[in-house]
Formats: structure tokens, sequence, C-alpha cells
């Protein structure tokens, strides 16, 4: 069991839900290089979207809940009483009941298009995501069967999420409202995960090995 936390570029400090998050399921391919997977669900504050015309620093996506699945490949150097593995590969996110945040929404928009005020609808198609990852962890055993762990990852992914509809915007007593397509948005899913938890070894060989975290 674990805290376990994500941190986005240009987001919201996010969460994992529990105890619907299990990672490190996975075999040993050689005495010290091993396949894991397993699977989170988050609790995403705010994410923000790129490939627009404007760039902002605010999360425009969130809260919702997105699934985060890895695949990686774990290269360990273990010692009597401690363990540093090497970790890298590729993920499967996809995140629904997805919200705009429109206040954020509308302040780039209105800086971009240099209005005093906007008021945007938008529409989205939601689309599942890949990236990649890679990381570092270090575990110290208490005994034979337990330890502890401390785990960094650094994520670099992204989902399509095109955006249409209009803005109604004004400036000097005037209102116009405009249609807008953004084909080329995407939801950025690049940050920093990090744990701290305890590890439970289910065995040695070709056993595989187990973590919860939440």
């Amino acid at each position: 069991m674990a805290f376990s936390y994500f941190i986005p570029k240009n987001g919201y400090f996010s969460t994992p839900i529990s105890p619907f998050s299990i990672r490190g399921l996975g075999v040993n391919l050689t005495k010290n290089i091993s396949l894991e997977t397993g699977g989170s669900l988050y609790r995403m504050s705010g994410l923000n979207i790129k490939g627009l015309p404007f760039e902002t620093k605010d999360p425009l996506v969130g809260p919702n809940f997105t699934i985060f699945v890895p695949v990686e490949i774990v290269f360990g150097l273990k010692g009597n009483t401690i363990q540093f593995d090497i970790k890298g590969g590729g993920f499967f996110f996809y995140g629904f009941d997805q919200k705009i945040n429109y206040g954020n929404m509308d302040r780039a928009m209105r800086e971009y298009y240099n209005l005093e005020i906007v008021n945007s609808n938008l529409s989205f198609s939601n689309k599942p995501g890949f990236g990649y990852h890679a990381g570092a962890e270090l575990t110290l055993s208490v005994t034979s069967q337990v330890g502890v762990s401390l785990e960094t990852n650094y994520l670099v992914g992204s989902s399509q999420f095109p955006l249409t509809g209009s803005y109604t915007g004004g400036e000097n007593n005037t209102i116009t409202t405009e249609a807008v397509d953004y084909p080329d948005a995407k939801i950025d899913f690049t940050g920093l995960e990090f744990s701290i938890g305890v590890f439970f070894n289910s065995g040695g060989g070709g056993q595989p090995q187990k973590r919860r975290r939440r």
C-alpha cells in the first residue's frame, strides 16, 4: 500500500482513487529484468490542452476520471536489503466524465482574441491516449517479504481532443459571435508521478511481484 500522486504539467495536483489502483504486476524475464503492468483510476483535478492556437499554463479540462495502464520493462539491481530499479515503457490512458474548465478557457480565449469579455460554448470528441514514461524505484527491505519503496516516474502522453463550437465576445460595446474549430487539440498527459509506500514480495524465482498503491 502506498500514497501515490500525479503532478501534471500546467495542471492541478491529482491522486488515484483507492482501492482502484494496483501496480507492479508482472513476471521476471531474467535475474535482473522483469516485465510489469497494472492500472490506476485517477481523479484528475485538471489537465491542460495543447494544439490550440493559443497557450495557457492553466488547466482547460477537468475534473475528470482517468484510467491509466502502464506496461514497462524494469531493470533491477538487488542487494541483501536494498534494490534499485530503473524502468521505462509505454502507457494507455482514457479520461471519462470530461468537463471543459470554461473559466480558464474563456480567459485564455479573451487574451488571444484581444477582447474584453468572452463566453465560449464548445463541444469535444474524447479519444483514448498513449504515451511513454521512465522512472526509478528504491526499495528498502524490512523483512524478506516486506519493504518500503520510493518511486518516481516522468510521463509524456496525449490524446486527441478536437474542439468545435463558438464564442461570443465583446469590445467597445460591440458583441459578436464567431465559430471556432480546433481539430488539433490534444489533452496533455505530461507530468510527474511519485509514490511512497510498502512493497509486498510474493516470492522469488519466476513468481510475479505484487505491489498495491492507493
